[in-house]
């Protein structure tokens, strides 16, 4: 089968398209076609160590030294179930389906096998495969970090969401509006458009002010871009509120019950994907060039088969 290869920790030309064996489900797997995948901002972390100071050696002990231990990058997909082990009862060949793997990658390959057990779950039914891959990575680290704020126990909390036209800022919005509230969005003149049509009219442009001299004050402040610190927004808390951010060591924890509530969500129509670009797997260089520029707006998808 095909597969994206990372070769070397490197600019976006380390990834080679290589012919590796095609895996075989054990009795509690599943073997997965995988249609689609998509390049986030974790993927290109990886592939150029882009991280700053000590964070690159506890990435080297972590992923490998001079290159990844598992080299076949990405961690959300969307695909067919093409065989099932002789323990699976969750799913059926020809089930299509949709997850994430987390720090086992692999998801930029043709193939991948997991166990039945694992954060896979049926696709919505009125999703794409590129929709449904576009799903879990923004999605889940959204829910993970406003659930972690405190959003369900506050009623109407005012968010502030800070870079919010990325994969993780544009799900925040979603996940926050779910939830009641209500919300300013900190972006840029050119994501204006993107973040209203996601249904948030406060906007806060930063290339023309300076969102830490807001007057308002928020219950959350939710950073989905890693780019400020705490104390940076501290001012703009209220008494009891709280600031979290992408940007430190607090990393989100993945669970099928996210990936449900994508699911619902998106059924309702009450979920947009916002996906950026789709690219073919053969342009993976191009797409990963794209992603580093920082300039993406929602997701950008790698098609890997169909």
């Amino acid at each position: 089968m095909k597969a994206i290869i990372c070769t070397r920790y490197g600019p976006p030309e380390v990834l080679k398209i290589q012919e590796i064996p095609k895996p075989n489900p054990k009795n509690d797997e599943i073997l997965i076609k995988i249609m689609a995948s998509a390049i986030n901002s974790g993927d290109v972390r990886v592939r150029g160590l882009k991280v700053n100071g000590f964070l690159k050696i506890v990435m080297r002990l972590m992923f490998g030294f001079t290159k990844p231990r598992k080299p076949v990058l990405g961690t959300v997909f969307s695909g067919i179930v093409e065989t099932i082990g002789d323990n699976t009862t969750r799913f059926k060949v020809g089930d299509e389906v949709f997850g994430m793997t987390g720090l086992k990658f692999g998801t930029y390959a043709e193939y991948i096998v997991l166990n039945h057990n694992d954060k896979v779950i049926l696709k919505p039914e009125n999703a794409t495969f590129e929709e449904a891959a576009a799903l879990p990575f923004g999605g889940q680290t959204a829910i993970y970090f406003l659930e972690k704020a405190g959003i369900e126990k506050i009623s109407n909390p005012e968010v502030l969401i800070i870079g919010a036209t990325g994969a993780v800022g544009t799900a925040a919005l979603q996940i926050a509006k779910y939830h009641n509230a209500e919300i300013t969005a900190v972006c840029s003149t050119k994501g204006a458009e993107l973040v209203k049509s996601l249904g948030v009219s406060r906007l806060i442009l930063y290339d023309k002010e300076d969102f830490t001299q807001s007057k308002s004050k928020f219950d959350i402040i939710f950073d989905a871009v890693g780019k400020t610190s705490k104390s940076q927004c501290k001012k703009l808390l209220k008494k009891g509120g709280v600031y979290k951010t992408v940007g430190g060591m607090e990393v989100a924890a993945e669970n099928k019950k996210q990936l449900e509530m994508l699911k619902a969500l998106f059924e309702k129509g009450e979920y947009d994907a916002t996906i950026d670009r789709v690219f073919p797997m053969d342009k993976v260089v191009e797409a990963h060039r794209y992603v580093d520029t920082e300039r993406k707006k929602g997701n950008v998808v790698l098609k890997i088969s169909g």
